[in-house]
């Protein structure tokens, strides 16, 4: 990897561990069920607009949707709002990675390897660690959101994978069959939770609560801070991060990009320390670090390079049987699965 393209991966994980402080300042005026609806309409209308429908089946879309896009950000902002620590939430939602092998094992049957199973075992031990501190000094309540929140991005993740799948399949089909790139099938995706997300806020949050903070963010001293956010995770989170990206997963293998998630945590808790004053405790950092090492070592591994027939998720690339598949969007990434056998699908 040339230095620039370092020089990229350190910016999207500055960018994503930044993303957690502008889902902060949104929390502090709209409620959190209108504020995740309000971010994906706000990309959805011009997706509707502007950019072809991938050619993928519609099933995959929409559970793609509801896990990554309706369950993940229902719970996320929901932990937010009681109380969880936007530091600490950064670091839980990568255990995303292990729920969504996991997943990928019971539901589809992939072969998990040894090292993988041991990565998941040292992962699952900092989530103890983690909630263990959470029980002795607060509510156990956010945690438990945020892994809710970490397991909808597993279901969108294996949804996400078997539609780019199943869109390389329909390119190789036929001469006709246009081929998909991720960035399209995650703007599409953003469609989904919309709709969905404004009735439960109208539900649990009162019909007009969120249109009404949405009319006083320009008159009122928090509401200020929550566009600029809204701005943050639309442009810089979402379009920007994602795309680089992208990118740097069109050069690379996903084994050597994707590392570079890692670092979001550590930019999300130094910098809600830095502005917010969170000060996460000893044990806290310790469970951190189990998870952190964990997901790295289940990404890790020797690995035999395959063609066009896979299908990563992350971005088009090279990537290996049995090796890691980097997911990535909306300020996360996660190694998460190997790479399906073609025979298999």
């Amino acid at each position: 990897m040339t230095n620039r393209d370092r020089l990229i991966g350190i910016t999207v994980a500055l960018l994503w561990g930044l993303n957690f402080l502008a889902i902060r300042a949104g929390l502090d005026h709209f409620p959190p069920f209108f504020f995740a609806a309000l971010r994906f309409l706000v990309i959805a209308i011009p997706v509707v607009l502007f950019v072809p429908r991938p050619n993928v089946p519609v099933r995959w879309l929409l559970l793609y949707g509801i896990g990554f896009g309706i369950l993940q950000f229902t719970f996320l902002f929901w932990a937010m709002h009681a109380g969880m620590p936007t530091g600490l939430a950064s670091l839980v939602l990568q255990s995303s990675a292990p729920m969504t092998v996991l997943l990928g094992a019971l539901l589809l049957r992939e072969r998990v390897s040894r090292r993988q199973v041991v990565g998941i075992v040292v992962a699952v031990a900092g989530m103890v660690t983690i909630g263990w501190d959470r029980f002795a000094h607060a509510s156990l309540l956010p945690l438990l959101l945020t892994l809710c929140g970490a397991l909808g991005w597993a279901v969108g993740n294996i949804a996400s994978r078997q539609a780019t799948i199943a869109g390389r399949q329909a390119t190789i089909a036929g001469p006709r069959a246009r081929s998909e790139s991720p960035m399209r099938l995650m703007l599409w995706m953003t469609v989904i939770p919309p709709l969905p997300m404004l009735a439960l806020s109208a539900v649990l949050e009162g019909p007009t609560v969120g249109w009404s903070a949405l009319g006083t963010a320009f008159t009122t001293t928090d509401g200020l801070p929550a566009l600029i956010g809204l701005v943050y995770i639309v442009a810089l989170g979402t379009i920007a991060g994602s795309g680089l990206w992208t990118v740097l997963m069109s050069r690379y293998p996903a084994s050597t990009v994707a590392p570079f998630s890692l670092l979001v945590p550590v930019v999300g808790i130094a910098a809600s320390w830095i502005v917010l004053g969170e000060r996460p405790t000893p044990l806290s950092l310790c469970g951190g670090a189990l998870v952190v090492a964990g997901c790295l070592h289940g990404a890790t591994g020797s690995r035999t390079r395959v063609g066009a027939a896979s299908a990563p998720v992350g971005g088009p690339t090279d990537v290996a049987v049995g090796g890691p598949t980097s997911v990535a969007v909306d300020g996360r990434a996660a190694v998460v699965l190997p790479t399906p056998d073609p025979a298999r699908v």
